[in-house]
């Protein structure tokens, strides 16, 4: 798309066709992923309960892996969006080249991870009070340790798909992570059973399936990135390591990727307390599947945050006032929309969700007890869905605006603040590990609050200044 057609598409555009316009398809391929997400989790399940324990207690360490990589994708997307939108095109092209740069780091860092230290890290999740604790802990070092070292394809993909989503390219985004989830899910059964001559992997299989779908993202990304993206179309000539491009972009990376890396320390923090039960496995697997359930709901939302950065970005940057405040509330109805049809699917029919991730051997304690709760809990969390949308909505604000440290206060309140204590009370005063998921409900209504609060201060301090 030519710039100047993305600037009359970005900065005038109505507010109630742009968002979906640019939002749709990524939402379209962050649903793909969740679908990736569920899946994989299910072919595991299937193969062995063990299995599914083992890659739901990995899952927080390989969070902070994604933690880091859309992390700092966010602060690139906001860097080159809000660059674009002051016609810096030249700069855009700099930062995205610096972005490449950071995103590399990372790889490194999780590569010596893989290669050293995946059966250290295993030992901080796995807890003795688990049923077969040597087993689970021998699965989840092979997967964990086959995800971090292969990890060069998930950082950049996620580095492709930003650039485009910040020059409104957001179909070509949804392409790339379209063919690398469904590379993924193809390859899920074919490598963990052993089908059309593939040797039968089991839990490795799923992750060398990963990292193959991770890569082929990243490839198509950079093809599309290089043939369909003129804005930022990557020259070694426009390459220069730029200490100042470094700094904004970490402005705005730092604290989304600690935001996200939150919710690994919230997790192993929940597993922690749910293995003190007395059914701690199914407690364990419960939380994940939740996690990957509600992925469908959220996946989406996130998608339209993604488009949300960009546009917002753009306008703020171009001094829109009135189009960044249009944004933010179109933004918001949409994600009401989202989340009040998950609260419905999540109500009405808990049991066939958690039906889905039933063992090959239904007679199994643990996947009996996770079924009972799963059911209660699918039901509780859901609760606050609807609740979430404003801290959501406006975590994304923050992040378009280059105050995104706002969203790093409000989700390490709503995570490790409160959540993890309201959890440690509930166990206390209860014994009930039904109680526990109220935990959910209370920190989303204390971060929606929050939100609010720091919402009005930047409006008034900066917003109101354009």
């Amino acid at each position: 798309m030519e710039r100047d057609e993305r600037s009359k598409m970005l900065g005038t555009m109505s507010m109630g066709k742009l968002i979906p316009k640019v939002s749709i398809p990524i939402m379209v391929s962050m649903l793909v992923q969740a679908l990736y997400n569920v899946v994989d989790s299910i072919f595991v399940a299937r193969y062995d309960a063990n299995a599914l324990t083992a890659v739901s207690l990995a899952y927080p360490i390989q969070m902070l892996m994604i933690a880091l990589s859309v992390g700092m994708g966010v602060g690139i997307n906001s860097l080159i969006s809000r660059k674009l939108g002051e016609k810096k095109q030249d700069y855009a092209k700099k930062a995205a080249w610096n972005g490449l740069l950071i995103e590399l780091c990372g790889f490194v860092l999780f590569f010596i991870i893989g290669v050293f230290l995946a059966g250290s890290c295993m030992n901080l999740v796995v807890s003795e009070n688990l049923a077969d604790a040597e087993l689970i802990h021998s699965l989840g070092t092979t997967y964990l340790s086959i995800v971090t070292t292969w990890s060069l394809g998930v950082f950049m993909a996620v580095q492709f798909e930003r650039m485009l989503q910040s020059t409104g390219n957001t179909p070509f985004s949804m392409v790339t992570q379209i063919t690398g989830a469904v590379v993924n899910i193809i390859l899920d059964p074919i490598m963990i059973f052993g089908y059309l001559g593939c040797p039968e992997m089991g839990i490795a299989g799923a992750a060398v399936a990963t990292v193959i779908g991770q890569h082929v993202s990243a490839i198509v990304g950079l093809i599309l990135n290089q043939t369909r993206n003129r804005e930022l179309k990557l020259s070694i000539r426009d390459f220069s390591l730029d200490g100042k491009i470094v700094r904004d972009i970490m402005a705005v990376g730092l604290p989304s990727t600690i935001m996200q890396a939150i919710a690994s320390v919230m997790n192993v923090g929940m597993n922690g307390l749910l293995s003190t039960f007395a059914e701690g496995n199914a407690a364990v697997n419960v939380l994940n599947v939740y996690f990957k359930l509600q992925s469908f709901v959220f996946m989406p939302v996130f998608g339209l945050g993604n488009g949300m950065v960009a546009i917002i970005g753009y306008n703020f940057g171009a001094h829109l006032k009135d189009r960044v405040h249009q944004a933010v509330r179109t933004a918001w109805l949409w994600v009401v929309v989202i989340l009040s049809l998950g609260t419905l699917i999540f109500q009405l029919f808990p049991e066939a969700l958690m039906s889905l991730f039933e063992s090959g051997d239904a007679t199994n304690e643990v996947t009996q007890s996770m079924m009972r709760m799963g059911t209660v809990a699918l039901r509780t969390i859901s609760v606050c869905f609807v609740i979430s949308s404003v801290g959501i909505t406006l975590a994304n604000f923050f992040q378009a605006i280059g105050k995104g440290i706002y969203s790093l206060i409000i989700s390490l309140s709503r995570q490790l603040l409160v959540l993890l204590p309201s959890a440690w009370l509930l166990k206390m005063i209860f014994q009930n590990v039904d109680a526990v998921w109220w935990s959910f409900v209370i920190a989303e209504l204390v971060s929606g609050v929050m939100s609010i609060i720091f919402y009005r201060k930047c409006d008034r301090e900066i917003v109101a200044k354009l």
